[in-house]
């Protein structure tokens, strides 16, 4: 086998040409072919294993980084990290396709320093991705920016976040035609840990994908939505701002506040509960800020009108997607769906009589902020406490609205108090608060509707729900 590293590629002949329609250019769907093919001969930990397919591992690997160069020139503003990843991939293919290596390439790569409204990127690394493949297999994705002016002035006043960028997507390879509505460099094959500086959320699949729920939960519940929330239904546009506001002060959450030590726990094995009020504090303090943004005086009507619609967002998206969205096998988001809906009932803000959903609009903001408040006082008593004490204040505060199972350790306290806490998290039942009749029965008639969402975008999306996921 030759060494790809010392491979001399064709040079380009003349001044470098910028491709207008990048997405339906040769070279970007050469690129996305050769990855596509190369993904077949790549193993979970991204290295291509067996001898026999490394010359044609070699000649994939060739085409795309002749791809990159030729349509380097339409990203100038990625040009070093592109050159660098020309590098990683020729690196890896002349050491023989071990584990790959892209380090170097992604500390070269800062999209968060030009968060301009269309700018796009091309990106290309061995990666995994959230919801879609775990394997770190060589993924080719076209994106572009979505930075609205009021949320460019949102950032740049009392919610700073240097690290969030909202984009879209233009094309991708086959791990992202998935669930995965996010690109993290965390997920990218590396030989240490960097410090990182950028996050990426695909808010147009998030907008697709609420506007295609809420349309056929609506329908089914019979509830009838608010004019300014029904908006979101016909308007793509307008729910990826939407969602581009919500994101952003979620993202920023996660490290703010009166938080235990770790509030991401990462790497830490630890009840699922406590990742479901992690991600539910996050999305209700970007619901109290929206609240607040509509309330004062000082807010303009576009960020005004944006805020409440983001109220909209996190209800029906945490109520009717959430909840009922993958497995009941420790499903955090799907538990925080779920303590939303039943704090609502029982505070008697939400209704579910005569078989139709009804909501008390005027009524649902300060119950919802009072969910986020119980949240917070927890986290704030959580400083004190030890950890599994906190883990037992976090449980009975979920337990006071869902109903555990009845075969629960947790609720009848049969855990191992004088144990380490690895003892505790092994007592939590897969499905420790089961779905309430209503989910159940809400279930059977969505999940052919969410099902339908996988790899959906904002281009051309059609925002009636498919006939026969509504008939399903």
């Amino acid at each position: 086998m030759s060494q790809a590293a010392n491979v001399t590629r064709p040079a380009i002949i003349g001044e470098p040409e910028v491709v207008e329609d990048v997405a339906t250019s040769a070279p970007w769907l050469d690129l996305k072919a050769a990855a596509t093919a190369l993904q077949a001969l790549q193993v979970q930990d991204g290295s291509v294993p067996e001898a026999a397919d490394r010359n044609a591992a070699e000649a994939l690997v060739s085409r795309i980084t002749r791809a990159i160069e030729i349509l380097t020139p339409s990203f100038a503003h990625d040009h070093d990290y592109l050159a660098q990843c020309v590098v990683d991939f020729d690196r890896w293919a002349g050491s023989g396709f071990g584990v790959p290596d892209f380090y170097d390439s992604l500390v070269a790569f800062h999209p968060q320093r030009e968060r301009v409204d269309g700018l796009r990127h091309l990106v290309v690394f061995p990666m995994y991705t959230q919801n879609g493949s775990t394997s770190r297999l060589v993924e080719a994705v076209l994106v572009e920016v979505i930075w609205p002016e009021f949320v460019a002035e949102l950032e740049q006043g009392p919610y700073s976040n240097a690290l969030f960028v909202p984009i879209r997507f233009l094309d991708f390879t086959a791990g992202y035609d998935t669930n995965s509505a996010v690109l993290f460099p965390e997920s990218v094959a590396m030989r240490q840990i960097p410090t990182f500086t950028w996050g990426a959320i695909f808010a147009d699949r998030e907008a697709a994908r609420f506007r295609r729920v809420l349309r056929a939960a609506s329908e089914i519940t019979k509830l009838d939505l608010p004019a300014d929330a029904a908006r979101l239904l016909d308007d793509q546009h307008l729910a990826e701002e939407t969602f581009v506001m919500w994101d952003l002060i979620h993202d920023r959450t996660h490290m703010r506040g009166d938080l235990p030590f770790d509030p991401f726990m990462i790497k830490q094995r630890m009840p699922f509960f406590l990742y479901s009020l992690e991600e539910l504090r996050c999305d209700l303090t970007a619901y109290r800020e929206a609240v607040r943004l509509t309330r004062s005086a000082d807010t303009d009507d576009l960020t005004r009108e944006r805020a409440q619609l983001v109220q909209y967002a996190v209800l029906f998206d945490r109520i009717f997607r959430f909840a009922i969205t993958g497995s009941r096998v420790r499903n955090y988001d799907g538990l925080g769906g779920q303590l939303l809906f039943a704090w609502l009932h029982q505070h008697h803000v939400l209704h579910w009589t005569d078989t139709q959903l009804a909501i008390d609009w005027d009524e649902v903001p300060d119950v919802v902020i009072a969910l986020g408040t119980a949240i917070d006082e927890l986290y704030w008593k959580s400083i004190d406490r030890p950890k599994v004490a906190h883990w037992l204040a976090a449980y009975d505060l979920v337990a006071a609205t869902l109903t555990p199972h009845p075969a629960s350790a947790w609720a009848t306290r049969d855990l191992p108090l004088d144990g380490p806490p690895k003892g505790y998290t092994d007592k939590v039942l897969d499905d420790e608060f089961p779905l309430s009749m209503f989910y159940e029965a809400l279930a059977k008639k969505m999940t052919a509707v969410i099902e339908s969402t996988a790899g959906i975008t904002g281009a051309g999306v059609d925002p009636a729900t498919p006939e026969t996921a509504v008939a399903a």
